[in-house]
């Protein structure tokens, strides 16, 4: 019963961070699962796929409503990005606990990392004009973030909506959503490639993914509410943060480093990560201040884009 609370805990906080972000639900509970609640990598992405058929069919059909899908970017992305979940499952079904291990805390560190850089730059939207993408690109994209998602446990959101806002090629109200949707054709093959190599493991821990999905259905709402009095930027920065000092021991335990030596890492980390937030914080919030317009006339559009209009 302990277990199943930490792990209902652990889809509440995800799922927090996840409504903040738009991103970070498999990456957060996998790190809180493998840390706090000792699953073993393959177990704790098992279980958060599972978990996570429901809450991106429900995120799907709800950014479909909202009209925030490109169903041809969906397909594209989608379906190369199962095709690469389906084999990252089927690669972390296939290896030891002791070899996951290290893998995933290597995965999930460097996620970690490239959070903390990308919020440190201080944008979280970019906004631009509708261009289509080069042939082969969102494949290639697909399958990298899939094969994460699966092998990491999490990660398509970090991998491709940042890629993709960065790009700033389509609103970001619909890279969003068109992401979201597209996870779902990842999730279900990576829950697909962990049923054939681990179907017994699955079920041995089905009250863990209904306690996940219960936990993440719970914050949904409270999320919902968070998203619009927490600033992105800084908490994209903290959660990169925290991604990287949970993982980086197991990372460094290969590496023979261990007792005084892991500590003092993982204060630096906290250090530099925490003071990236901050400048990514103080970036972002220059950037604002510079788009709010004189009483001249001019106008903010809904993307928080400075629309100059001239009165002649």
């Amino acid at each position: 019963m302990k277990a199943l609370i930490l792990i209902a805990i652990a889809g509440l906080a995800a799922q927090l961070v996840d409504g903040g972000l738009g991103m970070g639900f498999g990456v957060t509970s996998t790190t809180i699962l493998i840390v706090l609640a000792g699953l073993g990598p393959a177990h704790a992405s098992a279980v958060v796929h599972a978990a996570e058929l429901g809450t991106t069919l429900v995120s799907g059909f709800s950014h479909w409503k909202f009209g925030n899908v490109d169903w041809s970017v969906v397909l594209r992305l989608g379906v190369p990005g199962a095709l690469g979940a389906f084999a990252g499952a089927t690669f972390l079904s296939n290896i030891s606990t002791e070899a996951a291990a290290p893998v995933t805390a290597a995965i999930l560190t460097l996620i970690g990392m490239n959070l903390v850089w990308r919020f440190s730059r201080g944008r979280v939207r970019r906004a631009a004009g509708d261009r289509s993408y080069r042939r082969g690109f969102l494949g290639g994209l697909g399958v990298f973030g899939g094969f994460i998602d699966a092998s990491g446990g999490g990660g398509w959101g970090p991998v491709t909506t940042s890629t993709l806002l960065t790009m700033g090629k389509a609103e970001p109200r619909r890279i969003v959503g068109t992401v979201n949707t597209a996870e779902f054709l990842v999730t279900a093959a990576a829950t697909l490639g962990f049923a054939i190599g681990m179907w017994d493991e699955i079920v041995q821990y089905l009250p863990a993914v209904l306690a996940l999905l219960i936990g993440g259905c719970v914050a949904a709402p409270v999320a919902a509410w968070l998203v619009s009095r927490l600033d992105a930027v800084l908490l994209g920065g903290v959660v990169g943060t925290l991604l990287v000092v949970l993982n980086l021991p197991a990372v460094l335990g290969v590496a023979g480093v261990e007792g005084a030596a892991v500590v003092g890492v993982r204060i630096a980390a906290v250090i530099a990560g925490l003071g990236f937030a901050v400048l990514g914080y103080r970036r972002a919030k220059a950037a604002r201040a510079h788009d709010v317009p004189p009483l001249t006339g001019e106008t903010v559009a809904p993307e928080g884009v400075l629309a100059r209009q001239r009165t002649r």
